[in-house]
């Protein structure tokens, strides 16, 4: 009963607050719920998915619980999906040093089922959805099942011009910081003392996007991220990299572009030109997927709400000038 009602009934109380018209009472090993008739129908369906979920050996928290009520909610009101929140918190993706990476959400999971699905992935949304991550544990997965020979991760180095210059040291030195994050995820993912001995024999490549230019990538999975950042020249240039037996997912934020003031972003054209060609496939994330501190979910839709009502984009007004009379950057 405590993992189902959670420590000092925490997952309890995540449920009360959910049901206000459904009276829950736990005796001993029994629970009972008394009210309407529909919300004591959800609150029995919700404890069906529990159990079925803490059964795998998975624990419940008060955020599962939370995501599980609104997949609920929302497939009782005909917007549901056909998976059930069981289905979509039991997903394992990898599992590695003792922990497993799965889907927290259901645009999660249907972003990671479309890329087993799709050759080309576009994951979009914004800061915390899990875009970049989910798809580097599906490369993980996809070399240690021997899927592909090698994994290749690449980002646009935006501010490559004269600050990058002022960096000191060599040039993989100075490009370091901006692929950081990559390696970052790669140290969750597999045994770090592995990771220099991988990149060393080419099986996992880290490198700026400029470095994929007159190159044809086979048998890889191929992931770029921050391609908000991508001109519509590089965009279509790394598209055009993809060889036989290759996977490429692209992640990226169109309402974090950080290309100077004119330059339109290779991520937003993109979307009208392949919409609908056969084996490319979008998956928008939104700030209900946001899997950060809850907090974050909240602070992307404000800037939304802000963003439409001062008819802002990418946080300067629309027309690239600053309040100061100067070019935006």
């Amino acid at each position: 009963m405590v993992t189902v009602l959670g420590s000092g009934d925490s997952l309890l109380r995540v449920i009360e607050k959910a049901f206000p018209a459904a009276d829950i009472h736990v005796r001993g090993n029994e629970i009972s719920a008394v009210g309407e008739a529909h919300e004591v129908a959800l609150v029995q369906r919700l404890f069906d998915e529990m159990m079925l979920v803490l059964r795998t050996g998975q624990p419940m928290t008060e955020d599962a619980v939370e995501r599980s009520i609104a997949m609920l909610r929302a497939s009782e009101n005909g917007e549901g999906p056909e998976e059930t929140p069981a289905q979509v918190l039991t997903q394992n993706i990898l599992s590695s040093r003792g922990r497993t990476i799965r889907p927290k959400t259901l645009n999660q999971k249907r972003y990671v089922d479309a890329i087993d699905k799709h050759t080309v992935v576009f994951g979009i949304g914004p800061a915390g959805t899990g875009k970049t991550y989910l798809a580097m544990a599906k490369a993980v997965q996809a070399l240690q099942s021997k899927q592909v020979n090698r994994i290749i991760l690449t980002r646009p180095a935006v501010e490559a011009g004269e600050r990058l210059g002022f960096l000191p040291g060599t040039l993989y030195e100075k490009i370091d910081p901006y692929l950081r994050p990559l390696y970052d995820a790669l140290h969750d993912m597999l045994d770090p003392d592995s990771i220099p001995r991988l990149m060393a024999a080419g099986t996992i490549e880290v490198a700026p996007l400029a470095y994929m230019r007159g190159r044809t990538l086979n048998d890889a999975f191929i992931i770029l991220d921050e391609a908000q950042n991508t001109s519509p020249e590089q965009m279509k240039m790394f598209l055009t990299r993809l060889g036989f037996e290759s996977k490429i997912v692209i992640t990226g934020d169109v309402t974090q572009v950080d290309l100077p003031s004119g330059t339109k972003s290779g991520l937003r054209q993109v979307q009208d030109i392949l919409e609908g060609l056969e084996d490319v496939h979008f998956s928008r994330l939104t700030s209900h997927d946001v899997v950060r501190h809850k907090l974050v979910g909240r602070i992307v839709d404000a800037y939304e709400k802000y963003d439409s009502k001062h008819g802002t984009e990418n946080g300067t007004p629309q027309g690239g000038r600053s309040k100061s009379g100067h070019k935006g950057k």
